[in-house]
Order: structure tokens, then sequence, then C-alpha cells
């Protein structure tokens, strides 16, 4: 298992200063809303904000670590691809919120917006 406070993880590069390195939940596109209603991916809506999970974080990353997942700005990001797959890759003050159960203490939802 990799030590998120040591920047570390199980892919083969080493993120720097406030680094994170994230890989997007979902594929852009087609989505359901809650009540199971399909949206495509040409509807109009307003800036949209989009999950991650964080994969590997720089040594000067304090508020984040691996496996958490993220909020941001899909506009503010660079894409790399890594072995094949794509990652995005953030500074950490380019996140909105961290969902994680060690960030509220609490169970249900692990939310801290």
């Amino acid at each position: 298992m990799a030590d998120p406070r040591k920047g570390k993880s199980r892919l083969p590069v080493k993120m720097l200063h406030d680094r994170v390195l994230v890989s997007l939940d979902g594929e852009p596109g087609e989505r359901k809303s809650g009540g199971g209603i399909l949206i495509p991916a040409t509807a109009s809506i307003g800036k949209r904000l989009v999950w991650a999970h964080v994969v590997a974080t720089g040594p000067s990353v304090r508020q984040v670590e691996v496996d958490d997942r993220v909020l941001f700005d899909p506009e503010d990001r660079a894409e790399v691809e890594i072995q094949s797959k794509d990652y995005v890759l953030l500074r950490e003050r380019d996140l909105h919120a961290v969902a994680a159960h060690r960030v509220t203490g609490e169970e249900p939802t692990g939310l801290y917006l």
C-alpha cells in the first residue's frame, strides 16, 4: 500500500511540490440524474465540477492523501498519460473539496465541503 504522507504511489512517478495526480471517476459523456434520467453529453449545463480519485501526491501536499476523492474544476487541469492510462495533474490549491472518512470523522458521507 502506498504511503501518502511521503508522496509515494504505485505508479512509476514521483510527484513534486504541491502537485496531485488524480484519476477521473467516470468517463466524460452521458450521466444519470438522481431519479435515473439519462442526461446526454451534449446537454447544456453551467460550470460543473468533477470528482476524481487521488493516485499520487507531492511532498508539499498537506490536506489530501492517496485514495481520497477530490472535487475540482475540469477547466483547471493538465492531462498526462502514464502506462497507457490517462490522469489529471492538479495543484493542491485547485481542489475544491475532499471526500474521505478521516476528514470529518463521520462514516455516512465523508464529504468535506
